[in-house]
C-alpha cells in the first residue's frame, strides 16, 4: 500500500481511547432505521488489547442481510483511529427486551428527525461518482455505469448532482419535463435495450433550457439537492448513482449528511497531477465517514486498429490512487473515440459491443458481485416489525 498510515510503520504508535472508538461507532448507520448502531443499542462492547479493538454488534435477527455491511462499516469507522492496527468484529443477535427498546427508538427518532424522507427502497445501495478535477470524464463514466446495470437487470436511479454543469440528459439521449404526482417529481426513464432493467433520472437539465446558466451559491445548490433526493418518487430501486460535480465543495460535503450510508466511486485519468486531486476527493469523502468503494481510471491507453497501445496521458494514476488509499481499481476505460461519439449521439457506448463496452459491462459486475452487492433486506426483524405495527398499530 502506498499509505503508510494503516501499516503502523514510520509512526508514532499510541493505543486507541476506548471511548474514541464508541464516539466512532456512531458513525456506523443501520440504513433501515436510519439511526446509528450506539444509539440503537446495537453496539454491545467494546474491548481493546493494544492496537486491536474488538467490537461486538448485536443483530435484530441471526440472519440479519446487513451482517456483512455492518461490519465492513464497523471495520472502516474503527480502523481509521490513531492507533487501531486490527479491528475484530462479532456478531450476536438481540432477545425480545433489546429489540423492544430499538424500535422504541427508531419510533422516537422518526418523530424527532425528519431530515431526509426518501422514497427509496432501504436496500438501494447509494454510489456517488467523484473526481478531484472536472475534465477527467465522470459524467459519461457514470452514465455508462447506470446503462450497464441496468442491463444486467438492475433498477438504477441516477442523480445529476453536478447542477451548475448537468450533462446527463444530453448524454442519455433524453428529453422532456419532469411531472409530478402528489407533489414529488417523478424521474424520466430510460428502459434498458436489453436485461430488463431500467434508468431512472432526475436533473436540473429537465427543468432548465440547456444553453442557460444556473447562478447558484452554496447553500441554494445543497437545497435544490436535497429537493432531488426528497421530492422524487425513486421507488424500489437497486442502485442510486449519484454524479457529483467535480472538486471538494458544497454538494459534496452536504452528501455526507443526507446519504450517510453513500460509497465513493473516485474517477481519474492517468497523469500523475489528476491522480493527486482526485486523492483529495477521496480524503474529503473519508472525512464525511463515506466509504471509498474503488478507482476508475478513464482514458487509459488509446489502441489503434492494429493492436498497438498508445499511453497519451501517462500510465498507472488509478492505480497508484488505489493503490494509495487502499481501495480496488475497479476499471480501466481506454481512450476510444466512441465513448465520446455514443455521447454526442445520446447512445452510451457501454448498450453496444466492442473493448469500451466490455469494460463497463465487467466494472458494473463487479459492483453487484463484490464492490458494492446489492442487499436482499426482506428478512430484517426491523422491517418487519415495522410491517406489523403498521398493521397493529404501535405498541405501549
Amino acid at each position: 500500500m502506498g499509505n503508510d498510515d494503516n501499516t503502523g510503520e514510520g509512526r508514532i504508535h499510541s493505543e486507541p481511547d476506548v471511548e474514541d472508538v464508541w464516539n466512532a461507532l456512531r458513525n456506523v448507520v443501520d440504513p433501515e432505521l436510519r439511526d446509528d448502531v450506539v444509539s440503537l443499542g446495537m453496539a454491545r462492547s467494546v474491548n481493546r488489547s493494544g492496537g486491536v479493538v474488538d467490537v461486538e454488534i448485536a443483530l435484530t435477527v441471526a440472519s440479519c442481510p446487513l451482517r456483512g455491511q455492518l461490519r465492513t462499516d464497523v471495520e472502516r469507522v474503527v480502523g481509521a483511529l490513531p492507533g487501531v492496527d486490527e479491528v475484530k468484529v462479532s456478531t450476536g443477535v438481540m432477545d425480545a427486551g433489546e429489540r423492544a427498546a430499538l424500535m422504541s427508538r427508531a419510533r422516537l427518532r422518526a418523530q424527532e428527525d425528519s431530515a431526509l424522507s426518501l422514497d427509496l427502497s432501504p436496500a438501494a445501495r447509494a454510489v456517488a461518482i467523484a473526481s478531484g478535477k472536472g475534465g477527467v470524464g465522470k459524467s459519461s463514466v457514470t452514465v455508462n455505469l447506470a446503462v450497464a446495470l441496468a442491463q444486467a437487470g438492475c433498477k438504477v436511479g441516477l442523480l445529476d448532482a453536478d447542477v451548475w454543469g448537468h450533462s446527463v440528459p444530453r448524454l442519455l439521449g433524453m428529453e422532456g419535463q419532469l411531472a409530478a404526482r402528489e407533489k414529488k417529481m417523478v424521474p424520466l426513464e430510460r428502459p434498458a435495450r436489453s436485461g430488463g432493467g431500467v434508468v431512472r433520472v432526475v436533473s436540473m437539465g429537465f427543468l432548465s433550457d440547456e444553453d442557460t446558466a444556473i447562478m447558484w451559491r452554496g447553500l441554494v445548490l445543497n437545497r435544490a439537492v436535497q429537493h432531488f433526493l426528497e421530492d422524487v418518487h425513486w421507488g424500489e430501486l437497486d442502485y442510486l448513482l449519484v454524479d457529483l460535480p467535480p472538486g471538494t465543495g458544497d454538494i459534496q460535503m452536504g452528501l455526507a449528511r443526507m446519504l450517510p450510508r453513500t460509497e465513493v466511486l473516485i474517477v481519474t485519468t492517468p497523469p500523475l497531477a489528476a491522480q493527486k486531486v482526485a486523492g483529495r476527493a477521496a480524503d474529503m469523502a473519508r472525512k464525511g465517514h463515506l466509504r471509498i468503494a474503488g478507482v476508475i481510471e478513464n482514458m487509459s491507453a488509446f489502441t489503434c486498429e492494429h493492436g498497438t497501445h498508445y499511453p497519451l496521458f501517462g500510465e498507472g494514476g488509478g492505480r497508484r490512487l488505489a493503490e494509495a488509499i487502499g481501495v480496488p481499481l475497479v476499471a480501466e476505460v481506454p481512450l476510444d473515440p466512441s465513448v465520446a461519439r455514443g455521447g454526442d449521439e445520446g447512445t452510451p457506448v457501454a448498450e453496444g459491443d466492442g473493448p469500451v463496452a466490455e469494460v463497463f459491462r465487467e466494472a458494473s459486475h463487479r459492483l453487484l458481485s463484490e464492490i458494492v452487492p446489492t442487499v436482499e433486506m426482506a428478512g430484517c426483524s426491523a422491517r418487519m416489525l415495522a410491517r406489523v405495527e403498521q398493521v397493529l398499530g404501535p405498541q405501549g
